[in-house]
């Protein structure tokens, strides 16, 4: 079962600490048993994003790209976590349901329930009135400390490759240009 969340007075910002969270997850979608907490990805970078809700037109496309590309983030030593308001049986009808049906079919990294809204307050994406997240992408450090957030409007999708792009720019640990790339130089101080 999920487990109540604190609520915190106000969302985090990028250089804090990341919010605690324990949610019912996707991580074994028979069963749905297995809980997913911030505490498992320590040492390990992730790209925590929040969805509005499953069983919608643009959500499918992200969490899909997201899942297309798992070998790159995990080569850039990156785990990947989606989060929605959504039940663990409503992200679990959507997983089973084929992409060519409306579904998303089989995907590469856990899906995590957000019943009681409380991670989704925490990171300042709830829309309170209507129960339901803004599309928020996080990067956590290994030190579970935020480095990158960005919130927009419902009706646009994000850019998977602007993401790893961002994550591999982060780990470098240097000044990296608008439109730098793995590869090219970083600036000097």
């Amino acid at each position: 079962m999920e487990e109540m969340q604190e609520m915190q007075d106000r969302p985090v910002r990028v250089g804090e600490k990341a919010p605690f969270f324990n949610m019912l997850s996707t991580k074994n979608v028979k069963t749905l048993a297995d809980n997913v907490t911030l505490d498992e990805y320590k040492g390990k970078w992730l790209v925590m994003f929040f969805y509005p809700l499953d069983f919608t037109f643009v959500c499918p496309t992200e969490i899909t790209a997201f899942s297309d590309r798992i070998e790159d983030f995990r080569n850039a030593g990156a785990e990947i976590l989606g989060v929605s308001t959504d039940s663990v049986y409503s992200h679990r009808a959507w997983i089973n349901m084929p992409r060519n049906q409306g579904g998303i079919g089989q995907i590469n990294y856990p899906l995590a329930s957000d019943m009681t809204k409380s991670v989704s307050w925490n990171y300042g994406v709830l829309i309170e009135d209507q129960g339901i997240a803004l599309r928020g992408t996080f990067i956590i450090d290994p030190d579970q400390i935020i480095r990158y957030i960005v919130v927009h409007d419902l009706d646009v999708g994000r850019n998977v490759d602007e993401t790893l792009r961002v994550l591999q720019a982060l780990q470098t640990g240097g000044l990296c240009p608008m439109g730098w790339r793995p590869g090219t130089a970083t600036l000097q101080a």
